[in-house]
């Protein structure tokens, strides 16, 4: 069994073939980071142009790195949210032209679902059961993992997930976009104690997440930088202890509340090395397993949907008759073999 994957679903146009017996056997990808760095952010409607542009060259590209043709695809998945409603319109309307045309069947996939089994990907792939933290641009979440397709939302952030606190401080700080990850290479030359930020949420029971107060403290921590004699590589490395700090907080809580002695990271934010090392340590003290994905699959790829696209199609997942697509659209939703350990 082969299958083909678009991700669309905000500014990365991904393409990857996944075998069943062979793993990955291509993958595709062009970012359109260039394109948005002028404007400070991502432009929805630049984005979905954008991908209109590229998503045919990636999947003929695609198809011929993995020395294969339309006769040997034997479903086309893509990214149905959540994400940008137009980008995602792009990858969904092509990927359900080509099933059409190639008389395939079409599989819709969960862009977070795909984060979260983008760990399956290595040589050493995690086993279920597993607690797992996906950390992006837009989400930060708590999940107990009993298999595939049997998710259980423990916590999720309520404001700005760690990526938007990320990019807004990066802004704060007058650096260009995208500003997350140079907010960590500044951090490298600052002294994470300099600033007493908060640790947000983690003074009180629960597992959800809120990360905006960190952004207003970096705020006034830039209001007064001349006082206090620190530096904005101060505010970078003590913002990002905090958030990493709070990050460890509650999956500690988390693991302790289920049970699990696995824990599974990944998203943007998980390329993090403050925080890949932080994590690290903490199941290095509970003597338990933690699993990342390579840098590489750490942001949107089409790898990560090809692999979870598989799942689903072996699981029996098509598509409608309609093409949908849900900006919005909770992992829970998408349970499809929710085991009884999950309620």
């Amino acid at each position: 069994m082969r299958v083909l994957a678009i991700e669309s679903s905000c500014d990365e146009t991904g393409v990857a073939v996944y075998d069943q017996e062979k793993g990955l056997i291509a993958n595709q990808l062009y970012s359109q980071i260039a394109m948005h760095a002028m404007y400070g952010g991502v432009v929805p409607e630049l984005a979905s142009r954008d991908h209109i542009r590229k998503t045919v060259p990636l999947i003929k590209a695609a198809l011929h790195e993995a020395s294969c043709g339309p006769s040997d695809i034997d479903a086309v998945c893509y990214t149905a949210g959540p994400g940008l409603i137009g980008a995602l319109m792009v990858g969904a309307t092509v990927a359900r032209s080509l099933a059409y045309a190639w008389n395939c069947p079409a599989v819709p996939v969960n862009h977070m679902e795909g984060h979260l089994l983008a760990p399956m990907l290595e040589d050493n792939p995690p086993a279920y059961p597993f607690l797992a933290l996906l950390v992006s641009g837009g989400h930060t979440l708590l999940i107990k993992v009993d298999g595939f397709a049997a998710y259980s939302i423990l916590g999720e952030s309520i404001d700005d997930a760690a990526g938007e606190a990320f990019d807004k401080t990066a802004k704060l700080l007058d650096l260009p976009y995208p500003g997350g990850p140079l907010v960590s290479e500044l951090a490298k030359n600052g002294n994470p104690r300099a600033f007493k930020f908060p640790r947000p949420m983690t003074d009180r029971p629960g597992l959800d997440f809120s990360f905006s107060g960190l952004k207003t403290a970096a705020s006034n921590a830039l209001m007064h930088i001349d006082s206090s004699g620190g530096t904005k590589a101060d505010i970078a490395a003590s913002f990002e202890a905090a958030v990493t700090d709070t990050l460890v907080i509650k999956c500690s809580r988390a693991l302790d509340q289920i049970g699990f002695n696995r824990l599974v990271v990944a998203g943007g934010v998980s390329a993090n090395q403050r925080i890949r090392s932080a994590l690290g340590e903490l199941m290095d003290r509970r003597g338990g397993e933690i699993y990342f994905p390579r840098l590489s699959f750490c942001t949107d790829n089409g790898a990560m949907i090809a692999y979870a696209g598989m799942q689903r199609f072996l699981a029996g997942e098509r598509a409608g008759n309609q093409i949908k697509v849900h900006p919005r659209w909770s992992l829970e939703s998408v349970c499809i073999n929710r085991s009884p350990a999950a309620d």
